[in-house]
Protein backbone atom coordinates (compact mmCIF):
# COMPACT_ATOMS: atom_id res chain seq x y z
CA UNK A 1 0.00 0.00 0.00
CA UNK A 2 2.71 2.46 0.64
CA UNK A 3 3.68 1.74 -3.19
CA UNK A 4 0.48 2.88 -3.98
CA UNK A 5 0.15 6.18 -2.01
CA UNK A 6 3.25 7.14 -3.02
CA UNK A 7 1.94 7.51 -6.75
CA UNK A 8 -0.72 10.33 -5.95
CA UNK A 9 1.26 13.45 -6.68
CA UNK A 10 4.49 12.44 -7.47
CA UNK A 11 6.93 12.67 -10.21
CA UNK A 12 7.24 10.23 -13.07
CA UNK A 13 10.22 8.37 -11.48
CA UNK A 14 8.58 8.15 -8.45
CA UNK A 15 5.67 6.83 -10.12
CA UNK A 16 7.76 4.32 -12.20
CA UNK A 17 9.81 3.37 -8.96
CA UNK A 18 6.23 2.46 -7.06
CA UNK A 19 4.69 0.31 -9.72
CA UNK A 20 8.32 -1.30 -9.58
CA UNK A 21 7.78 -1.86 -6.07
CA UNK A 22 3.90 -3.34 -6.16
CA UNK A 23 4.87 -5.56 -9.61
CA UNK A 24 7.94 -7.30 -7.21
CA UNK A 25 5.95 -7.74 -4.44
CA UNK A 26 3.13 -9.42 -6.58
CA UNK A 27 5.75 -11.86 -8.73
CA UNK A 28 7.21 -12.60 -5.03
CA UNK A 29 3.80 -13.39 -3.78
CA UNK A 30 2.93 -15.08 -6.62
CA UNK A 31 0.28 -12.77 -7.76
CA UNK A 32 1.72 -12.46 -11.10
CA UNK A 33 4.25 -14.20 -13.34
CA UNK A 34 3.82 -18.33 -13.93
CA UNK A 35 1.63 -19.85 -11.70
CA UNK A 36 3.40 -21.24 -8.71
CA UNK A 37 0.98 -24.07 -7.88
CA UNK A 38 1.78 -25.79 -11.51
CA UNK A 39 5.20 -26.86 -12.01
CA UNK A 40 6.85 -23.29 -12.78
CA UNK A 41 9.88 -23.15 -15.30
CA UNK A 42 13.34 -22.60 -13.76
CA UNK A 43 13.40 -19.10 -15.27
CA UNK A 44 9.61 -18.63 -13.50
CA UNK A 45 11.04 -19.66 -10.27
CA UNK A 46 14.33 -17.34 -10.95
CA UNK A 47 12.02 -14.36 -11.60
CA UNK A 48 10.10 -14.97 -8.51
CA UNK A 49 13.36 -15.25 -6.30
CA UNK A 50 14.76 -12.25 -7.50
CA UNK A 51 11.47 -10.31 -6.88
CA UNK A 52 11.27 -11.71 -3.66
CA UNK A 53 14.81 -10.50 -2.65
CA UNK A 54 14.23 -7.04 -4.13
CA UNK A 55 10.87 -7.07 -2.24
CA UNK A 56 12.01 -8.39 0.87
CA UNK A 57 15.58 -5.59 0.71
CA UNK A 58 12.57 -2.56 -0.01
CA UNK A 59 10.75 -3.21 3.60
CA UNK A 60 13.89 -3.02 5.22
CA UNK A 61 16.42 0.32 6.20
CA UNK A 62 18.57 0.60 3.09
CA UNK A 63 21.15 -0.34 5.70
CA UNK A 64 19.80 -3.83 6.66
CA UNK A 65 20.31 -6.60 5.16
CA UNK A 66 19.01 -10.05 3.99
CA UNK A 67 20.05 -13.84 4.14
CA UNK A 68 19.13 -15.71 0.89
CA UNK A 69 17.10 -17.67 2.71
CA UNK A 70 14.41 -15.73 3.38
CA UNK A 71 13.96 -15.48 -0.56
CA UNK A 72 13.80 -19.30 -0.70
CA UNK A 73 11.36 -19.47 1.95
CA UNK A 74 9.06 -17.01 -0.02
CA UNK A 75 9.69 -19.05 -3.10
CA UNK A 76 10.58 -22.73 -1.92
CA UNK A 77 7.78 -22.66 0.68
CA UNK A 78 8.23 -25.63 3.02
CA UNK A 79 11.03 -27.49 0.25
CA UNK A 80 12.77 -23.80 0.78
CA UNK A 81 16.31 -25.62 1.70
CA UNK A 82 16.13 -27.50 -2.13
CA UNK A 83 15.68 -23.56 -3.25
CA UNK A 84 19.17 -22.15 -1.99
CA UNK A 85 21.86 -23.02 -4.82
CA UNK A 86 19.36 -20.99 -6.95
CA UNK A 87 18.85 -18.32 -4.44
CA UNK A 88 22.66 -18.07 -3.98
CA UNK A 89 23.03 -18.16 -7.91
CA UNK A 90 20.08 -15.43 -8.28
CA UNK A 91 21.76 -13.81 -5.93
CA UNK A 92 25.08 -13.84 -7.73
CA UNK A 93 23.41 -12.35 -11.01
CA UNK A 94 21.73 -9.32 -9.01
CA UNK A 95 25.29 -8.43 -6.99
CA UNK A 96 26.61 -8.62 -11.10
CA UNK A 97 24.16 -6.01 -12.18
CA UNK A 98 24.63 -4.08 -9.19
CA UNK A 99 21.39 -4.19 -7.57
CA UNK A 100 22.41 -6.01 -4.33
CA UNK A 101 25.59 -6.59 -2.71
CA UNK A 102 27.21 -9.66 -1.09
CA UNK A 103 28.20 -9.52 2.56
CA UNK A 104 29.56 -11.68 5.13
CA UNK A 105 30.40 -10.39 8.52
CA UNK A 106 29.27 -6.80 7.00
CA UNK A 107 32.03 -6.69 4.25
CA UNK A 108 31.39 -6.94 0.69
CA UNK A 109 32.54 -10.27 -0.71
CA UNK A 110 32.68 -12.07 -4.20
CA UNK A 111 29.93 -14.41 -4.26
CA UNK A 112 32.15 -16.88 -6.45
CA UNK A 113 34.84 -17.18 -4.24
CA UNK A 114 33.25 -17.01 -0.90
CA UNK A 115 32.41 -20.13 1.78
CA UNK A 116 29.57 -19.62 4.55
CA UNK A 117 26.75 -17.47 5.29
CA UNK A 118 26.30 -14.66 3.20
CA UNK A 119 23.57 -11.65 3.88
CA UNK A 120 22.72 -9.18 0.83
CA UNK A 121 21.89 -6.18 0.93
CA UNK A 122 21.18 -3.29 -1.68
CA UNK A 123 23.61 -2.61 -4.16
CA UNK A 124 25.33 0.30 -6.19
CA UNK A 125 22.69 0.45 -9.02
CA UNK A 126 19.65 -0.20 -6.21
CA UNK A 127 16.68 1.66 -7.96
CA UNK A 128 15.86 5.01 -6.51
CA UNK A 129 19.72 5.36 -5.57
Amino acid sequence: MDARRAIRGAAETAIRLARDRVQDAKVALGERGEPWWDEPSEAGRRARMAAAMRALLQHRDPEKTICPSDAARVVGGSGWRSAMDAARSVAAELAEAGVIEVRQGGVRVDIATVRGPIRLGRGSAWPGG
